[in-house]
């Protein structure tokens, strides 16, 4: 079986960074994201070149806000693209699929290709869903399929899933732990229960979320 402390074998296998370019801030974050990949190229045993990050992230420069990606390949080569970044709407509509994930995924906690099951759960995500929220095979919280979860409890608190429930590191996540934002295992009866619902990532913030049942 593979190790999964090596890259893959498979050819397009890349890390990911998905960041956000404001005209009037730059890249929000920028350096919580390579610091994040940083990581996961030192998980990898893969040399990480910051300076050659930086550098095609400086030549980025547009009038209106951008959805920026940011690659890595096995050799430590990276590529950027980037594409208009769509309003975010006002609030989201949250399902449980029947997928379940598993908590000692090692890929669930590195942002990389290896996202086949988020990739194929969004590609098919209906007309009236905008997002879905994974559970665990504990029947705990997990995230979406692009972004992480944060509850507000009706006492106050103010929490997110931890990662050993499975689900990747955010960079929002991160920062909002550093605030007043606390880790907590969380299941289905915590989020009906809960005073208000977010889903959200770097590149969008917090959106408010309401679970739906179809």
């Amino acid at each position: 079986m593979e190790s999964p402390l090596r890259p893959p074998v498979e050819p397009d296998f890349r890390l990911i960074e998905t960041l956000g370019f404001h005209p009037d801030q730059g890249f929000l974050r920028r350096d919580r994201h390579l610091d994040r990949m940083a990581r996961t190229a030192k998980a990898l045993s893969l040399s990480f070149d910051r300076n050659a990050a930086l550098a095609i992230l400086s030549d980025v420069t547009s009038d209106t806000s951008l959805r920026c990606r940011l690659t890595m390949d096995v050799y430590g080569g990276f590529d950027l693209t980037a594409a208009a970044l769509a309003r975010n709407p006002e609030v989201w509509r949250l399902v449980i699929p029947q997928t379940r994930l598993n908590s000692d995924d090692f890929w669930l906690q590195h942002k990389t290709t290896r996202r086949a099951v988020y990739d194929s759960a969004r590609a098919s995500l209906p007309d009236d869903v905008d997002e879905l929220l994974f559970l665990n095979e504990r029947e705990e919280l997990c995230e979406g399929t692009i972004t992480n979860l944060f509850v507000e409890m009706p006492d106050g608190r103010r929490l997110t899933p931890p990662v050993s429930s499975g689900l990747l590191p955010g960079i929002l996540r991160e920062e909002m732990l550093e605030e007043d934002w606390a880790e907590a295992v969380l299941n289905l009866n915590d989020l009906k229960s809960a005073k208000a619902i977010y889903m959200g990532n770097s590149l969008r913030g917090l959106i408010p979320a309401n679970l739906v049942v179809l």
